[in-house]
C-alpha cells in the first residue's frame, strides 16, 4: 500500500460499494464466458485449466498449492479433467513417483474459448463508456490491481483471466 494512505476504509465507503458492484458484473461476464463452453467445467476446474494455460506443464502439488486446495482435491479434479480429455497426466523418467499435468489440444481450445468470449464480452460493454471514461477505468483497474499485488507481465496480455 502507498505511504501515507489510510490501512483500512469503512466496509460501507462509496468505494467499496462501486467495486462490488463492478465485480458482480465481471463474475457475471467470468461465468457467461464459461458457460458458453457448454458447461464442460465449474469454475475451479477452469482456475486450474488457467493456471495451467500460464504455467506449462507442472507437478500436480505445485497446481495445488498454486490453488490452495489440498492435493487430494487437486487429484480429483485432475481425475474429472483427465476424464473430459482437457488435461493429460505424465510421470518422469527420472522420477515415477512425480506426477507432471499439462493441458490437452482440447485444453487448451477450451481455456482459448473461454478468454475470446470474455474479451468480446467486455469489449460490447466498454464500447458504451466515452474515451475519457475508459481512460478512467484504465487507470482505476491498473491502481486497484497493484494495489491487490496482481501486477502486469509485459509480453503476457494475452493470457486468460482466472
Amino acid at each position: 500500500m502507498n505511504a501515507g494512505l489510510a490501512g483500512s476504509l469503512p466496509e460501507d465507503t462509496p468505494v467499496v460499494e462501486a467495486v462490488l458492484t463492478a465485480s458482480r458484473a465481471l463474475v457475471a461476464v467470468a461465468a457467461r464466458s464459461i458457460a458458453a463452453a457448454g458447461g464442460e467445467v465449474t469454475l475451479p476446474q477452469y482456475r486450474a485449466l488457467v493456471l495451467m494455460a500460464a504455467r506449462g506443464p507442472q507437478r500436480l502439488i505445485d497446481l495445488a498449492d498454486a490453488l490452495d486446495v489440498n492435493r487430494s482435491t487437486a487429484t480429483r479434479m485432475c481425475d474429472r479433467l483427465v476424464a473430459k480429455r482437457l488435461v493429460r497426466r505424465s510421470r518422469l523418467p527420472s522420477d515415477r513417483r512425480t506426477v507432471r499435468i499439462a493441458l490437452t489440444g482440447e485444453g487448451r481450445a477450451l481455456v482459448d474459448g473461454v478468454t475470446q468470449k470474455r474479451k468480446a464480452d467486455l469489449a460490447r460493454i466498454l464500447a458504451q463508456l466515452t474515451q475519457e471514461q475508459q481512460n478512467a477505468v484504465v487507470a482505476a483497474l491498473s491502481a486497484f490491481a497493484d494495489a491487490a499485488d496482481e501486477r502486469h507481465v509485459p509480453g503476457q496480455e494475452d493470457l486468460p483471466a482466472l
